[in-house]
């Protein structure tokens, strides 16, 4: 289909919900490019941890953002709004439409809102926070982003000790809750966004995920894991898969447990990126197997504008 203005179609939805197949079968229909909105499927050497595409589903479409950096690179929502709007732009001049698919709802907002000019924490308060990190833990930290936000630390993952410090900085800095500093004038794109979600039962949800996670472990998650075990400090690091392994290789708890652990945390993982997509109007909701109905609901929103 050509437009004058074109079409950036996104996909979100929770881990395990079909986002990925769908936008394969997107793109295959109209002949467009995939970039991808998952905060870390961006890094090489975790393509079973991170689920990124199998090969096949690589070599079926155009993929961009896909391990296409090193686990060491601190990118964040800021560089990737920057750097994805580039690519669009270099993309849009071969199509009309493009696929945009992911998880990450921070990532996701840069890419079609633009994000907020946040205050920067002083030197003093940053060291102060990873220094409680250190003797605390996360949970002390994300206890008084509780206290400070109790909006954004429903959503936040309650793990990953680099957003909730990130959210306290501002917290402190600003006086404000991050989640209230967050809504800021919306940018404008010069295309136009349809909006997809894939929506399951929350049971089948659930059943698909402890079924990726199952296939994750066969396919290698393990060796996967203690390749990364020296860098178990990065940010893109401190996510549902790697965490749990790291804690078994430790001795905290059994293989058994920490896949256990990993299934539980994905689902309550999923759950959150529900609670994040939910509140955004603009997503039409669809099963991700209606692929007929999902292109005539895209074909009449890109007629409508």
């Amino acid at each position: 289909m050509s437009s004058k203005q074109p079409t950036l179609i996104v996909v979100v939805g929770p881990t395990g919900s079909g986002k990925t197949s769908l936008a394969v079968a997107l793109a295959r229909h109209y002949s467009a490019p995939i970039i991808s909105t998952d905060s870390r499927q961006f890094y090489r050497g975790l393509p079973i941890g991170t689920a990124q595409p199998t090969a096949e589903e690589l070599s079926l479409a155009e993929h961009h953002f896909i391990a296409d950096r090193d686990v060491d690179d601190d990118f964040n929502s800021g560089r990737y709004e920057h750097e994805a709007l580039a690519r669009l732009d270099e993309l849009f001049k071969r199509h009309d439409v493009v696929i945009a698919v992911g998880g990450s709802g921070l990532y996701i907002q840069a890419l079609c809102e633009g994000m907020d000019n946040l205050p920067e924490a002083n030197d003093e308060l940053r060291q102060s926070l990873k220094q409680r990190l250190e003797s605390e833990g996360v949970e002390s930290l994300f206890e008084e982003l509780r206290r400070l936000d109790p909006v954004y630390a429903e959503v936040v993952d309650r793990h990953n000790p680099a957003r909730i410090m990130r959210a306290l900085e501002v917290c402190i800095t600003s006086g404000k809750p991050y989640s209230h500093q967050r809504k800021g004038e919306r940018q404008q794109r010069p295309f136009r966004i349809v909006k997809i979600g894939t929506d399951l039962p929350r049971d089948v949800l659930y059943e698909r995920i402890n079924l990726r996670v199952d296939m994750m472990i066969s396919e290698g998650l393990e060796a996967e894991a203690r390749a990364m075990l020296p860098k178990r400090e990065l940010n893109s690091l401190q996510t549902v898969g790697y965490r749990e392994m790291f804690d078994y290789f430790d001795g905290r708890c059994s293989l058994d447990e920490a896949i256990e652990l990993i299934k539980r945390n994905s689902r309550r993982y999923a759950k959150r990126q529900l609670t994040w997509f939910r509140r955004d109007a603009e997503v039409a909701w669809f099963s991700p197997h209606d692929i007929e109905p999902i292109i005539s609901h895209i074909d009449t929103k890109i007629l409508q504008n």
